[in-house]
């Protein structure tokens, strides 16, 4: 709680708050019962968080404790082998997905808990079960390894959220294919920076959803670097279990990561759209540059954020600076709307770092009007919609509840923002309801041409 106050002090949006083994009376294996001492309230706990907006998350693994009520239940229905000395349930089996989902949904979400971090199913029979493990359902351990981050995954979503109507958003360890249905991002222990720029894009050819796992840095600058990165990730997150490092971890930086975050939470009317593009046509919303031109060959330390915003950023410890790869056509500077580059490669430099973000010709862009600090106080802001270029555009924004499955009766909207391009350098917004079966999500939207006439 004071933790989540110092966030509001600070001006750093915080939408989630996730807590790590320690919630459970037991973990490594798990009991999935809250630890009393430190939560004897855990309704209220939760419901207080809510009331400002922010949802919680738990980290679990799948392995069941000899203390947790579900070992007698589950022993029959379980593996052969143990993970961390814990039972490994067979979720092939409906009476183990039936016991799981019981159980979870009367401790947590029944009582507001918003979704999961599902860990330690990933890796082969060194961390997990050996090949020659058995499993109730007949399925061959090698099979199982593969599919239980999957399996996971599939009972949280449909069983636990879906079936009472609630989206959630969590993460998981590993996945496997078929995944992108399923509203979890892939996260593991990597911790090199360029190595996450790499993850986020290359993710994008199999069509599902990683994110980095920013811990710490080793300076002021590379922390920078980390936050941005993670500013435009799938689910941006700091999982500072470990070093206990705050977005002001390094005081004379933060305001370059609220600036990040802040854009971030501006972007939600753009990148909510961009999601459900990945939820109708698959379209992942961050992708690797090959998508946009794959005359460009290996450029794997940039990618787009959206339909029309490239991502390129510094990953260098001492260096703000970096050459940027633009696929054809007019790219224009995010932030000034200066002309940058026609193709082919450009070398951009900051002083202070802020991250490089370059908007393809005729792009339209809706943005929050201004920063909010979470989700939840996203609904009904008004509108800045910005438009890049010399020519027209358009862009269709997505709007529904934003809580339930509604929209897949057809219970959305989506509102045609088209700019034009008139002479004499002027542009106007004009606005389409292309569907219109939901109540607005966002309020009136204003234009701001960001495009220099003078270049």
């Amino acid at each position: 709680r004071r933790e989540a106050a110092e966030f509001e002090a600070r001006r750093i949006p915080l939408d989630v708050i996730g807590l790590e083994p320690g919630w459970m009376t037991k973990s490594y294996p798990c009991t999935f019962e809250w630890q009393k001492k430190r939560f004897p309230d855990p309704a209220d706990f939760t419901a207080g968080l809510l009331a400002k907006g922010i949802r919680l998350n738990l980290w679990e693994n799948p392995y069941i404790s000899p203390e947790s009520p579900l070992h007698a239940p589950m022993f029959p229905l379980s593996a052969s082998h143990m993970v961390w000395l814990g039972l490994v349930p067979d979720y092939t089996l409906p009476e183990a997905r039936r016991a799981l989902v019981v159980q979870h949904a009367r401790e947590h979400v029944d009582i507001g808990v918003s979704g999961y971090k599902i860990d330690e199913v990933d890796g082969f029979d060194v961390w997990l079960w050996p090949d020659h493990a058995s499993f109730p359902s007949g399925t061959p351990a090698p099979v199982m390894r593969q599919a239980y981050g999957l399996l996971m995954q599939d009972m949280m979503f449909k069983d636990l959220f879906r079936a009472r109507n609630r989206r959630t958003y969590g993460l998981v360890r590993a996945s496997n294919g078929a995944a992108s249905g399923y509203p979890f991002a892939i996260y593991s222990d990597a911790y090199d920076l360029k190595e996450y720029i790499t993850g986020m894009s290359a993710a994008g050819f199999a069509g599902v959803l990683w994110t980095p796992e920013i811990r710490s840095a080793d300076d002021e600058r590379d922390w920078i670097n980390r936050m941005q990165v993670v500013a435009f990730s799938a689910l941006a997150q700091l999982n500072a279990w470990a070093s206990g490092a705050t977005p002001w971890h390094f005081e004379t930086a933060t305001d370059r990561v609220r600036e990040a975050l802040e854009l971030r939470m501006r972007l939600l009317p753009y990148l909510y759209s961009a999601f459900a593009e990945y939820a109708m046509n698959g379209v992942p919303p961050i992708r690797p540059m090959a998508f946009e031109d794959l005359s460009l060959g290996r450029v794997d330390d940039q990618f787009m954020f959206g339909p029309s915003i490239l991502v390129a950023p510094f990953y260098a410890k001492d260096n703000w600076s970096r050459e940027v790869v633009l696929p054809p056509g007019n790219w224009y500077d995010f932030y000034s709307g200066e002309l940058a580059g026609s193709g082919g490669r450009v070398t951009l430099r900051s002083d202070t770092g802020r991250v490089p973000l370059l908007v393809r010709e005729g792009a339209v862009i809706p943005l929050l009007a201004s920063a909010v600090s979470n989700t939840s106080r996203a609904y009904g802001q008004p509108l800045e919609v910005r438009h890049y270029g010399r020519t027209g555009g358009s862009f269709d924004l997505f709007e529904d509840d934003g809580k339930t499955f509604e929209y897949e009766r057809g219970r959305y909207r989506i509102r045609r923002l088209r700019v034009d391009a008139l002479p004499g350098g002027t542009s106007s917004l004009d606005e389409t309801l292309v569907k219109d079966s939901a109540p607005a999500m966002f309020g009136a939207a204003a234009l701001r041409a960001m495009t220099r006439q003078d270049r």
